[in-house]
């Protein structure tokens, strides 16, 4: 038996749902790198990039074509982080990184490349069926998840919100796909998700207050 055989093997069955080894091992993986990412280390990102290397044959067993390009973009995207991160790590005792609310023209970039790109995605979803069985929520998936990677990426707040709003579509969608544990994952993710947004709403302040201080009177 391949690697990629077992990968996509039956781990267990729950509920009537066959759990896979890739569905398993990646979606676990995944929430750690979300944990690491409200702890602000940058061990979130090499994470993120071995998740997305082992949901891409969770996503080949069930042949979500679109899903399989989304990981393989969250691996580009998980390395240019990790690079962003590293340069800008600040001084802090902790050895995190800063986090900011996003300014407005960085807001509506997000929002205008997150609907750009949806539309974008999605035509081309449509254009050719054999990417993906369910486009439209396929390409929100997508997009959504790059869009939220960059905000991280950049250290904004908002990329928790970015990720709530993933959350939204991506949980019926992997339930119906066939990928229950990816569904229940996400349905996890939303919950670390409120809590690591009211860290980072913290830690923004906290970290604007010395800049605050510093200020001329």
């Amino acid at each position: 038996m391949s690697a990629l055989d077992w990968l996509n093997s039956e781990a267990f069955t729950a509920f009537g749902q066959h759990i896979i080894y890739s569905d398993l091992i990646g979606n676990t993986v995944g929430l750690l790198g979300l944990a690491l990412g409200w702890r602000r280390s940058i061990w979130t990102w090499p994470a993120q990039l071995l998740s997305a290397a082992v949901l891409v044959a969770a996503n080949v067993s069930v042949h979500q074509s679109g899903s399989v390009g989304k990981q393989l973009v969250i691996i580009v995207t998980a390395v240019w982080g990790w690079r962003q991160w590293s340069r800008g790590r600040q001084r802090a005792q902790d050895g995190s990184v800063a986090v900011r609310f996003a300014s407005w023209r960085e807001r509506l970039l997000l929002l205008g490349g997150a609907a750009v790109g949806t539309l974008a995605v999605g035509g081309l979803f449509t254009a050719y069926p054999s990417l993906s069985w369910n486009p439209w929520p396929d390409a929100y998936v997508f997009v959504g998840t790059l869009v939220a990677m960059v905000a991280q990426g950049r250290g904004l707040v908002e990329f928790w919100l970015a990720w709530l709003l993933v959350d939204c579509v991506g949980v019926p969608l992997n339930f119906s796909s066939g990928l229950a544990f990816s569904g229940f994952i996400y349905l996890v993710y939303g919950a670390l998700v409120l809590w690591g947004l009211r860290d980072w709403w913290l830690r923004s302040r906290r970290d604007a207050q010395p800049l605050m201080e510093g200020a001329p009177a």
